[in-house]
């Protein structure tokens, strides 16, 4: 199929689907009209890359990680897409580090939403080009689990779906990994990716990297930035940490919840970082 056109259809899509503004009677204070997301951007990788094997390791994503064929049989392209998140979003977020702004509170819920919203529409424009597809996200296949790590191990625990949205990306040349173990993509860390499984053979894009971290300078801005304590040089995210955390945003924000303090006020807040940034 031809790339262009379905990127530009893509775009033309997210730009009519309605969701990424919140209305006034739904928004919290200081959020009516809120613009949550940029463009997206996107990424194309073969269904078959030998790189999906290697994500059913252990200490990648996990043996519970279902191959693009898995999801949809006779799949032949992966479509992957990162929704930045807009600069008042990010901005709102870089203050108080206790405190989650509405704005990100919403981009985080209503936002998830709208990407649901999005992907659904993706498969109903893929079938009017006569081509099957598969959104692992909403599909009632898709699963998390929790593993529990050797005794000795800081991180405790390893939870893992069987779709990372974020391994998926990065297999699609979109970004690479980050102490957080988010994804710094050309637009930045700050952000949603969402991922769409075709059966249409779709021009893959290459990679311009070869190391999982290669876009992350290891400054160290994200370990100060977290409030849970859940981030260190030494052993990157942990997990458990970051989740209890969450668990405390939940109740206190109910019924929406969201930190994202790693994701702003850092180096790779809305880009790929250059070392040496932070010594200007």
């Amino acid at each position: 199929m031809d790339k262009k056109r379905i990127i530009d259809d893509l775009v033309n899509l997210f730009r009519s689907c309605d969701g990424n503004v919140i209305a006034a009677g739904k928004a919290l204070p200081g959020c009516e009209g809120l613009v949550m997301f940029d463009e997206p951007i996107f990424g194309v990788s073969s269904a078959d890359d030998p790189i999906y094997e290697t994500f059913k390791r252990a200490e990648v994503v996990g043996d519970n990680f279902m191959l693009p064929e898995q999801w949809l049989p006779g799949a032949k392209s992966v479509i992957s897409f990162f929704l930045p998140f807009t600069q008042r979003v990010r901005s709102s977020n870089r203050g108080d580090p206790e405190s989650t702004s509405n704005e990100w509170l919403h981009a985080r819920i209503e936002g998830q939403a709208f990407i649901n919203s999005y992907t659904e529409k993706l498969k109903e424009l893929f079938a009017g080009y006569g081509v099957s597809t598969c959104v692992p996200a909403s599909d009632s296949r898709f699963a998390t689990k929790a593993t529990m790590l050797p005794p000795g191990d800081p991180k405790v625990i390893h939870f893992s779906s069987n779709w990372s949205e974020r391994h998926v990306a990065y297999a699609s040349g979109l970004g690479t990994f980050c102490l957080t173990r988010g994804l710094i993509s050309p637009k930045g860390v700050a952000g949603r990716y969402g991922s769409i499984i075709t059966d249409a053979e779709i021009a893959p894009d290459e990679r311009p990297y070869t190391g999982v971290y290669d876009y992350c300078i290891m400054c160290g801005a994200c370990v100060k930035r977290c409030p849970a304590g859940a981030i260190s040089l030494e052993h990157g995210k942990n997990q458990q940490k970051c989740k209890q955390w969450m668990d405390i945003t939940a109740k206190k924000y109910d019924p929406r919840y969201g930190c994202g303090k790693c994701q702003v006020g850092v180096p790779c807040e809305g880009g790929i970082p250059r070392v040496g940034l932070l010594n200007r």
